[in-house]
């Protein structure tokens, strides 16, 4: 074959499983691609393919490579989770997606860069520089898992994980112009995450098409006895197969916000729509009436959770430690030098929301407001079979634009979070460009709908036929 990186993961695991292509060529021909990233998407790439690679040859994955976010944690290779205070940290175990992945034929091709523990929308957050964007090298490609997106979106890996807190899978995944999914809340083990709030967190493939991301997924999912809020599925995920939407209601919020939003990803939300209906589906308005205050609860809620997951950083056990005369001030020190300046503002927001006199005030509040936003949606889903909105308010901006504004970052995850809180699927599939960039279209529906979800993306992604190679510039 000529180049055996243009082929989807799909088309290449097949190609292995019936000999045409050989799996150690396969990772040979990443691996070098990975080797001369320009775009900073990785923070460590192997330097030989693994032994014994011709066993995946009838394995689900075929042997096909993964590109894994820096925060899962793998046995003897960096686990640094973009953070200078875990910089050169190894772990002695695997978390067990990346296990159930290996297991299944996916072996590690590299990690890559992140946002400082997965707070950021724009993967400028990271201690080891921003990940660039291939479509234009001179804007963020989305966070916080932005190397894993510009690494599929660049051709360089064939799929990847990242993991979803407020929409960090599905916004860079709109923001390169590919596929990206956030499972169901505890449909995947979150063992060997390096967390950042733990109610949200959630693993999920960020894929060049639909069909990918639903054959990763399927290896992804199960029960795991070391995460207790993991569940097993109810389904086992198909490859989706759907040509028409015959018979299905895609329903769009009744106050959906357009003020503030870019105009072009407006433009191509309602193209869409009018898709959605050539291909025999519904559109139909629903009500959420306590989406709105979804950013304003999750930037109480999931600081909170933060600012304690993140207080096991002190110096003592692992990391960084910061030479110092006491106790108190080595841990001081370590975090002051350790931590980036997202990540002491949200342990701050956070420890605050938390102290006493404040707690009620805040995080009992913010908490009420995540249940009534789950419950709007489950009034939704009585009525239609999915909700759909833009992915991102924005299609990628320029590096540095919106740094020195953390509240106007926050708001790129308008459109993701309020599904987050309520623990809901959902997925971001391209669906055009304004001003040459990608924009994405996110379809949401109820509690362990993935296969229906899949089916929907699947078909609307063949209607669009948007070509996710023109942004492999780099």
């Amino acid at each position: 074959m000529s180049d055996v990186t243009a082929l989807t993961a799909k088309q290449a695991a097949d190609a292995v499983a019936t000999g045409d292509l050989d799996a150690t060529e396969l990772f040979e021909a990443y691996r070098a691609k990975a080797a001369a990233d320009a775009l900073n998407a990785y923070t460590w790439v192997a330097e030989t393919a693994p032994d014994g690679l011709s066993d995946n040859k009838g394995l689900p994955l075929g042997g096909v490579p993964l590109a894994v976010k820096d925060l899962f944690c793998t046995e003897g290779v960096p686990s640094q989770s973009g953070s200078k205070i875990l910089e050169g940290y190894l772990p002695p175990y695997t978390a067990t997606v990346v296990e159930r992945l290996a297991a299944a034929g996916a072996p590690l091709l590299a990690k890559t860069n992140q946002d400082e523990f997965a707070m950021g929308s724009s993967n400028e957050n990271s201690a080891y520089g921003p990940a660039l964007n291939p479509w234009d090298t001179t804007r963020i490609p989305g966070g916080s898992s932005g190397g894993s997106a510009a690494a599929v979106a660049a051709g360089s890996a064939p799929w990847a994980l990242g993991t979803d807190t407020g929409g960090s899978i599905r916004q860079p995944a709109a923001m390169t112009g590919i596929v990206g999914l956030k499972p169901t809340y505890g449909s995947v083990s979150r063992y060997g995450m390096i967390a950042f709030a733990s109610s949200l967190d959630q693993a999920g493939p960020l894929t060049r098409d639909v069909t990918d991301a639903a054959l990763l997924y399927s290896k992804m999912t199960g029960r795991d006895p070391r995460d207790s809020t993991s569940l097993e599925h109810p389904e086992q995920i198909a490859l989706p197969t759907a040509q028409r939407l015959d018979g299905l209601t895609f329903g769009v919020p009744s106050d959906l916000q357009t003020e503030g939003v870019d105009p072009g990803v407006v433009a191509r939300f309602e193209e869409t729509q009018r898709l959605i209906e050539e291909l025999g589906g519904r559109i139909a308005t629903v009500e959420l009436p306590h989406a709105k205050y979804g950013v304003s609860a999750y930037y109480v809620l999931a600081p909170a959770e933060a600012s304690s997951n993140l207080a096991r950083f002190d110096g003592v056990r692992y990391g960084l430690r910061a030479e110092a005369e006491t106790l108190l001030e080595m841990y001081t020190k370590t975090r002051h030098d350790g931590f980036g300046p997202e990540v002491k503002r949200r342990i701050m927001l956070g420890t605050y929301a938390l102290s006493s006199g404040y707690y009620d005030a805040y995080y009992g509040k913010a908490q009420r407001v995540r249940t009534m936003i789950a419950q709007d949606y489950n009034n939704a889903f009585a009525g239609v079979d999915f909700v759909i909105t833009p992915t991102a308010p924005n299609v990628a901006w320029k590096l540095g634009e919106k740094s020195d504004d953390p509240l106007a970052m926050y708001l790129e995850d308008l459109f993701t979070i309020p599904i987050s809180l309520a623990g809901l699927p959902a997925i971001s599939i391209p669906n055009g460009l304004s001003d040459n960039l990608p924009t994405g279209f996110q379809i949401a529906g109820p509690a362990f709908s993935e296969n229906k979800v899949l089916d929907a993306a699947f078909a609307l992604e063949q209607a669009i036929g948007f070509d996710a190679s023109n942004g492999r510039t780099a």
